[in-house]
Parts: C-alpha cells; sequence; structure tokens
C-alpha cells in the first residue's frame, strides 16, 4: 500500500514542528523526518516511522550527496546495527539519478526530491527499482504533485513525503494516499464441481474496517488460484449483515495480504493486515480485529483457470459468498458447475508467504 510521509524538520521551535507532528497523525501520515533532537518527544506524540540524522534512530536519514564514504558500505552498517535506512536524494542530474539506484538496492526506503520538480527522474526510478526491496518515496509540495507522484508509471510512487507544513494540504494528501488503490487483477473461473467437505475448522474474519457490497478477501487452498470470497455486508433473511466480516474458508488456506504475500488463515491474529479487494480488482488494507476459528460443516469448491484446476473449502452455508463472473454475490449453497466466479491467478510460488520464482505444485 502508499505510504505518506511529512517533512518535520521545519520551524524554529519544538512547538512549531510538534504542531505539524500533531497535523501529520492526524492526517493520516505513516513517518515523518525529523530533528535528532526532536526525536526522544516525537515518540510520544503517537506511532510513526520517524527518520532522523542520527543512528539514535529506529530509521536513519542519510542525506545522499554528505556521505563523503561509498554509500553501500554505510547502508550495510547502520543495517547490521539494527537500523532501517531511508535515503535522501536531491536529483539535479542524471549522476544523482544514478546514485538513488544505487541506494535503492541496500536502503529500505529511498526519497527523491527535485528542485524543479519532474516526472521523468521518478519514472526511471521506478523503473529501475521495481524488483528491489527500496520504497521509493517522491517529494512533492502539494496534493497536486502527490496525485502526480501516486500515478506515475500507472503503478506509481510507493509514497510520497509532503514537504509543506500547511494542515489543510496534509489532509488532502492523506485523503489521497488512503484512496490510492492497490490493484489485484481478477480473471473469471468456471466452477467444475461443488461437493460436501466434511467437517472442519473455519475461519471468520472480523476487521476494524466495514467492508461494503462487492468487496471481500482473496482466499484460497493454492497459492496460485485465491477466491475473491464475500464480506457479510449482504442483508440476509438467516442472520443480521456482519459488514465487517469475510467467513474465509477452512484453516489450512491461504489469504492475501496487502504486501503480496500469503498467510494462513490459522495463522492470524488481531492486528494483522489484510488487503479487502472489490469485483473491479481495487484493494485496501484492513486491519483484523478478532478472528473467530469454529467447527462447522465445510463445502469444496472446484473451478478450472488458465488450464488448469484449483480448489477451495468453505463453511457450507447460505450467507458465504463468492463473487460471480458478473461482479454480483453469488452464494455458495446455490453454485452449480459451469457457474463463474473471480479468482486472482500467480505464476509464483510461495516461500513463507512471499513470492519466489521456483517450480511448485499443490493439489
Amino acid at each position: 500500500m502508499k505510504l505518506f510521509w511529512v517533512d518535520a524538520t521545519q520551524g524554529e521551535s519544538w512547538e512549531e514542528r510538534k504542531e505539524v507532528l500533531t497535523s501529520a497523525l492526524e492526517s493520516g501520515a505513516h513517518g515523518a523526518l525529523i530533528r535528532p533532537e526532536d526525536l526522544a518527544k516525537a515518540e510520544k506524540l503517537g506511532r510513526l516511522t520517524l527518520a532522523c540524522e542520527s543512528d539514535a534512530c529506529g530509521c536513519v536519514l542519510l542525506r545522499a550527496k554528505q556521505v563523503v564514504e561509498d554509500i553501500g558500505e554505510v547502508i550495510k552498517a547502520l543495517q547490521e546495527a539494527g537500523r532501517e535506512v531511508a535515503v535522501y536524494v536531491e536529483v539535479e542530474s542524471k549522476r544523482d539519478e544514478q546514485l538513488a539506484v544505487l541506494a535503492g538496492r541496500q536502503a529500505e526506503y529511498v526519497i527523491l526530491v527535485a528542485r524543479d520538480w519532474k516526472v521523468i527522474p521518478l519514472e526511471n526510478l521506478i523503473a529501475e527499482l521495481q524488483d528491489e526491496r527500496a520504497k521509493v518515496i517522491a517529494g512533492v509540495r502539494d496534493a497536486g504533485e502527490a496525485k502526480v507522484a501516486l500515478e506515475t508509471l500507472e503503478v506509481g510512487a510507493d509514497g510520497v513525503l509532503l514537504q509543506s507544513t500547511e494542515r489543510e494540504e496534509m489532509q488532502k494528501v492523506g485523503e489521497l494516499v488512503a484512496e490510492a488503490e492497490a490493484r489485484v487483477e481478477l480473471v473469471t473461473a468456471r466452477v467444475t464441481e461443488v461437493r460436501q467437505a466434511g467437517t472442519g475448522d473455519r475461519v471468520c474474519i472480523d476487521t476494524t474496517s466495514l467492508l461494503g457490497v462487492g468487496e471481500g478477501m482473496l482466499v484460497g487452498g493454492q497459492a496460485e488460484c485465491l477466491f475473491l470470497v464475500h464480506s457479510e455486508s449482504l442483508e440476509s433473511e438467516y442472520v443480521a449483515s456482519r459488514p465487517f466480516r469475510v467467513n474465509a474458508g477452512a484453516v489450512h488456506a491461504y489469504v492475501l495480504t496487502p504486501e503480496g504475500r500469503t498467510r494462513y488463515l490459522s495463522e492470524l491474529a488481531s492486528g494483522d493486515t489484510l488487503l479487502a479487494v472489490d469485483a473491479g480488482g481495487r484493494g485496501r488494507e484492513v486491519t483484523v480485529g478478532r478472528v473467530k476459528i469454529e467447527r462447522r460443516p465445510m463445502l469444496l469448491v472446484e473451478v478450472e483457470a488458465g488450464g488448469r484446476r484449483y480448489t477451495h473449502i468453505l463453511q457450507n452455508a447460505e450467507t458465504v459468498n463468492l463473487v460471480g463472473g458478473d461482479g454480483r454475490p453469488v452464494s455458495v449453497s446455490v453454485l452449480k458447475p459451469g457457474d463463474e466466479v473471480l479468482v486472482h491467478l500467480s505464476s509464483r510460488a510461495r516461500h513463507f508467504g512471499k513470492s519466489v520464482r521456483e517450480t511448485i505444485i499443490e493439489r
């Protein structure tokens, strides 16, 4: 998901800088650049990723042009000491771009700031670092620049650093970042079999967010194919709607996270973050509030997609819905061979939930 950081190094007094940090927290910021002398006081204001030019900071800020030694060695030494690293690069030439790429191959964050704001350096950096570990954060002066940065090369920067102390601008950027969607490709799969699967332990995921009609989570028995399981946001003659809940499936199944990793349903706990997705493939981060595991009658749904067959085991109940090929919820109690449902396909295997390039077959 997208990151929203604020530059809180501006202001002559701590009270001025404190006001910036407070506004940042209220606007939904995830991180802030601070002065080293403000660290202890800033930590008391709320939970933020704080980056400063001191190795006392959990995330050390390196201004690239001030690092005399080899920047790669500096980053490595800080990481070995248990610190994250954010490299701040002011782009004035092609050499600065190259320095940002070098830093991005090792650091956790690369902050790209152009004095005369331009899209091209950001495009180049996104393209160069798309398979690297670093989060690319674009320095912006207002919500207009933030919108462009978040949409650059379609995928956009991983986040923005707002270099303005205006509360109203922070609120606008906070809203933009919250609305920036994680896109997930969904395809239709044809149902080939629906049958009872005995009794098993199923997992209900209760989130701290209200989920809308058409929204659910991507869950499945094989990591290569995750089914869009609809939330319990629908009215029913059987039970009241629970728009915060997804009756996700059996304990062994995988569920997709905002980072593109998978987790087993059985290991989820309060405070974990997952990805809520709608029928259009738009995703947003939601937090797990509670997990309910209960023994229930189960149902196996088998589908065919991309020339292969995949399964998911869910509770056998009228209130459990997948999402049909038309984008509408369809109850598993009426699902039959020949119907279409929405799924997300991945050609990569998983190692401890992380996508990797290796051959693996799950049945």
